[in-house]
């Protein structure tokens, strides 16, 4: 797909969001006092703004980042935001196997509870082929195996604290760049392409929450999956890379998506619902939207995929070790 096709595309996504679903803003005014929460991610965009609201509610926010000069600089963001100094920084990265499992020991070993995990860190749409130090396609590598990792090996502390909630990030892109899960060719080895690739990788968060919700469900662990909407943090991250043109029509482009895109505050909004709703303590397995339940796609649906994918997972980052 050539680069102003993929433009096009996304383009096309915000404002067909923007004209069935427009804005949405979670109202609840829980409070999370005594409660601690892991969000991947919590240096920028929609991350950044989930634990803002997280941390006005009275969270411990663990900000577990790849950048360590970006994440101190957003912790502190968010202390003064929030008006809460209980907010930290963990380094993590989720293009690293061994950065994965360090993090978990630390966690593990110093925090007497999770409470709430938010896998929100990704990548979005990479042009080129590019594979993380394990070996993995990067954006299969850092959206789905990196975070199937660490939620396995954070589950232990999760259940500890049950009742306890796993929320996934993933898009709208599983149904509109991916018609099925190729478990044939899960790294792109075989074909690459940024668009299928990211499809993929979105497809196997909500395969992978599907079959955890199962694994789960003698426990008080929820685990949901959530479409963002189309936000411009992450849009906007990547079109200079696709398109190459010149500044003033960069800048027109972006004027043009910030009318239909949402800001990082907006599109955060379904996340602090998954995380703190009392509604939804007994949901699980569920994908959602602006805040409600929403319908996957049917490939998202395919238990068998998710089961297989699960197995696939579960070799490939040496999970019983």
């Amino acid at each position: 797909m050539s680069k102003l096709r993929i433009f096009i595309v996304i383009l096309a996504i915000a404002i067909y969001y923007f004209l069935i679903h427009g804005r949405c803003e979670y109202k609840g005014d829980e409070r999370l006092d005594g409660k601690t929460v892991i969000i991947t991610g919590a240096n920028t965009g929609i991350g950044k703004e989930a634990a803002i609201d997280l941390a006005r509610r009275g969270a411990r926010v663990i900000c577990a980042c790849r950048s360590k000069s970006r994440g101190e600089a957003a912790v502190e963001d968010i202390k003064n935001i929030s008006g809460n100094n209980n907010v930290v920084l963990k380094m993590l990265d989720l293009g690293s196997l061994n950065s994965i499992r360090q993090f978990a020991k630390d966690i593990n070993a110093k925090e007497e509870r999770l409470d709430v995990l938010i896998n929100n860190a990704g990548l979005v749409i990479c042009p080129n082929y590019n594979t993380t130090e394990d070996g993995f396609e990067r954006m299969m590598g850092v959206n789905h195996l990196g975070h199937f990792l660490l939620t396995n090996l954070l589950l232990d502390l999760l259940k500890k604290s049950q009742p306890s909630r796993i929320v996934v990030v993933t898009s709208e892109a599983h149904r509109t760049l991916v018609s099925e899960m190729d478990l044939e060719d899960l790294m792109s080895e075989k074909s690459y392409s940024g668009t299928s690739g990211y499809g993929h990788s979105k497809l196997a968060n909500i395969l992978f929450s599907l079959e955890l919700s199962k694994r789960l469900k003698d426990t008080s662990i929820t685990i949901n999956s959530l479409h963002p909407g189309a936000v411009m943090t992450d849009l906007g991250r990547h079109i200079e890379d696709y398109l190459h043109l010149p500044p003033f029509l960069l800048e027109a482009l972006r004027w043009t998506l910030s009318i239909f895109v949402r800001d990082a505050r907006q599109g955060a909004q379904t996340i602090i619902c998954l995380a703190v709703d009392k509604s939804l303590q007994s949901v699980s397995g569920k994908y959602f939207a602006d805040c409600e339940i929403s319908r996957e796609s049917a490939a998202a649906r395919n238990e068998t995929a998710a089961k297989l994918l699960w197995d696939i997972s579960e070799k490939l980052v040496n999970l019983s070790t």
